[in-house]
């Protein structure tokens, strides 16, 4: 078995479903410290945050990464228990072998290797790992620590996370940048009373109707050669006591924009409340901005050297996108790094009988020590 397998594997069997890290981190951090890495520690609420360092002086090239998983759902779903890694047909089978304990696994080795055969190389190379990835808030994980690198004038000039990128095979897509995310809730009031005397009622979900066509007949944007246009959806809707002969007084809405670079958090909020104010509505609005969006522009040095690598040691010319969701790389962005999002296949990433590819989950660190040793070597 090679290192990283062995080391993806014994990742698997610990249990580290958000926000538990269920020690991981501290076995990832001995094993760098041994090669001459700093480790903190930052722990911040319930949640294990790791910076491993090497180096001094120059730029810094920080590898990002998370040791939590999703749950695992009904365990007897899985052909085999989803915290005891399977190899079954060139593949490792685990909840986490593509999202992300794979790419953790490979960043750790790949980091072992570089500062074993580059001692001296230039700058700083670094490892960021949290255990608060894939939770609903993460509040004390990367943006926690991201807070506190600005307070305390921490540099990352370059940023790789392990994301799964892949659409098929390795090296096929690499992420460049990514969507902004605005959440809301809504919360519209109306008259709760008997279906059968509504003039006596106000019910919210027939008020609330024409402002919801409005806002999702709405073009927030046209988009940018970067970035598709502004997306607006529900995501749950709830009004409503169970019985069939009460209109309800109140109605929640939970709405979510993915937003990009041709648009601004505070524009996207003025413009949905001016919405519901035409309608007249009585509600209230709670947002939560979970990320701005960010963009690594072509020319960029991490960028162009994380194509180049793809290109010769996958044989393939990647896709560069801003597609999919958000990742913990929209709080390394603004410290004013260049962030490349490079990983596994992500086809079965939160699904019954997670897996990854064995074969591209051991070329995995050869790609992450050439991006080090052309960002970093002497």
């Amino acid at each position: 078995m090679s290192d990283v397998l062995d080391l993806a594997c014994e990742l698997i069997r610990r249990r580290s479903v958000t926000p538990e890290d269920a020690g991981c981190q501290a076995l990832l951090a001995a094993r760098l410290q041994r090669v001459g890495f700093r480790i903190e520690h930052l722990r911040h609420g319930e949640v294990d945050n790791l910076w491993a360092v090497h180096g001094a002086g120059g730029p810094t090239l920080a590898f990002l990464g998370h040791t939590d998983v999703v749950p695992s759902g009904p365990e007897t779903s899985w052909q085999s228990a989803p915290f005891e890694p399977s190899i079954r047909e060139g593949k490792l089978y685990g909840r986490g072998a593509a999202d992300m304990k794979g790419s953790v696994a490979a960043m750790t080795v790949a980091l072992e290797h570089f500062v074993s055969t580059h001692p001296g190389h230039a700058g700083r190379v670094a490892l960021l790992l949290t255990s608060d990835e894939e939770g609903p808030t993460n509040l004390d994980g990367v943006r926690k620590v991201a807070e506190g690198f600005r307070v305390r004038g921490e540099r990352i000039d370059w940023c790789v996370v392990g994301e799964p990128s892949a659409k098929e095979k390795l090296g096929d897509l690499i992420r460049v940048g990514r969507r902004g995310s605005l959440s809301g809730t809504l919360a519209v009031r109306g008259v709760q009373g008997h279906v059968a005397y509504p003039e006596k009622a106000l019910n919210p979900i027939h008020v609330f109707a024409p402002a919801l066509a409005a806002l999702a007949a709405e073009r927030w944007d046209q988009g940018n050669a970067d970035f598709p246009p502004t997306s607006f959806q529900v995501s749950n809707l709830n009004a409503g006591t169970g019985a069939t002969n009460v209109i309800p007084g109140e109605l929640t809405a939970l709405i979510n924009f993915r937003y990009c670079t041709a648009s601004r958090a505070e524009d996207l909020r003025a413009r949905t409340e001016s919405i519901l104010a035409q309608h007249g509505l009585n509600y209230t609005l709670a947002w939560n901005l979970s990320g701005e969006p960010f963009l690594t522009p072509p020319g960029g040095r991490l960028r162009e050297t994380v194509v180049a690598v793809c290109r010769e040691l996958c044989g393939t010319e990647p896709e560069q996108t801003t597609g999919g969701g958000t990742s913990d790389g929209r709080f390394i962005a603004p410290l004013g790094a260049e962030v490349v999002e490079l990983g596994p296949v992500n086809a079965t990433i939160h699904k019954v009988d997670e897996c990854v590819d064995v074969a591209e989950l051991e070329r995995l660190p050869a790609l992450y020590q050439a991006i080090c040793e052309r960002m970093l070597a002497i």
